[in-house]
């Protein structure tokens, strides 16, 4: 099977593992945030990994990292919409701290990846 140089980016990977964990996350919300926040931060986290996934087909570096820039655009919506949720108590602490962490390391791999693409 041929793998795709999006599949090959750790930033990918992470990005698609935040969104499974923000899918799990959302599951406790409460039933009438089904079409509210809960829907949106899905949303969102798949927007991370799937902006990286088409940038990367592509042909100008420049083309590249306005997909890499609209990817850590959507980090930083999943970074305050996961604030609201703890603040809300949707989440607890620990789960806050850990997906905020993920998303950190997340947007310091697109910044890097950006700067990349745009000297390219």
């Amino acid at each position: 099977m041929y793998i795709y140089s999006f599949e090959k980016l750790s930033v990918w990977t992470e990005a698609k593992d935040l969104a499974k964990i923000i899918y799990s996350l959302s599951k406790s919300f409460p039933s009438d945030e089904k079409y509210g926040i809960s829907s949106q931060l899905k949303r969102a986290s798949i927007s991370i990994c799937s902006n990286i996934a088409e940038g990367s087909a592509r042909n100008t570096g420049k083309d590249k990292a306005h997909f890499t820039t609209m990817a850590f655009s959507s980090a930083v919506e999943v970074l305050n919409q996961l604030i609201i949720c703890y603040e809300l108590n949707f989440i607890s602490e620990t789960e806050y701290t850990n997906t905020r962490k993920a998303i950190e390391s997340i947007t310091n791999k697109l910044n890097a990846l950006r700067k990349h693409q745009i000297n390219s």
